[in-house]
C-alpha cells in the first residue's frame, strides 16, 4: 500500500541540465545543472539553483557558482553540490504537502561514456538519489524510458541496463 502512495520521479542527469519528471502529477522540471553556494561557515548554504543560480551567485559576496555534473571524465564532478542540487529540484517537483512521502526514483544518467559507467559512478548515482530524499532507487542507463515503462516498472531488456539499489 505504501508503495502505491509514493510519488515516482525520473531524474535525468546530463552535464548541462537536470530534468525531474514527476509521474504522479505529470509535471516536468528542467533546469540548468548549476547552483550557487555560500560555503562560509560550518554548512554550505544553497543560494539558488538552475536558472536562478547565476543571479544568486552574483548577488552574494563570496558565493560560488558550481556545475556538479560538468567534468570531462565523469558525470559527477562534485558530489556534495550534486546532492544539494538534486535535493532542491526533488523538493520543488514534489511541491508542498502536509504529509511528505519519500519518492521512488529512477535515476537516469544521460550519455554513454566510453566503456559504460563504472560501478563507482553507478553507486554515486544511487547515493545521490537517496541523499535527495528517495526511499527506493533504480539506476537506469540507456535510452529514455516512456512514462508507461516507468509506471509499470517493466524496463526493456535491450537498449539499456537497470541496477536496483
Amino acid at each position: 500500500m505504501r508503495f502505491f502512495l509514493q510519488p515516482l520521479l525520473c531524474l535525468q542527469i546530463a552535464p548541462t541540465q537536470v530534468i525531474v519528471r514527476n509521474l504522479r502529477n505529470n509535471t516536468t522540471l528542467t533546469e540548468p545543472a548549476e547552483l550557487a553556494l555560500d560555503r562560509q561557515g560550518n554548512k554550505p548554504r544553497l543560494l539558488g539553483f538552475g536558472g536562478q543560480a547565476r543571479a544568486a551567485a552574483a548577488a552574494e559576496a563570496g558565493a560560488q557558482l558550481l556545475r556538479p555534473f560538468a567534468h570531462p571524465r565523469s558525470l559527477v564532478s562534485d558530489f556534495l553540490s550534486a546532492e544539494l542540487l538534486l535535493r532542491a529540484m526533488v523538493r520543488q517537483s514534489l511541491g508542498k504537502g502536509l504529509l511528505a512521502v519519500s519518492p521512488r526514483v529512477v535515476m537516469h544518467p544521460m550519455g554513454a561514456p566510453e566503456g559504460d559507467f563504472t560501478a563507482v559512478e553507478l553507486r554515486a548515482f544511487r547515493e545521490l538519489a537517496l541523499g535527495a530524499g528517495a526511499s527506493h532507487v533504480h539506476v537506469w542507463t540507456g535510452r529514455p524510458l516512456t512514462d508507461e515503462e516507468l509506471r509499470s516498472g517493466r524496463f526493456p531488456t535491450q537498449g539499456g541496463h537497470l541496477r536496483d539499489a
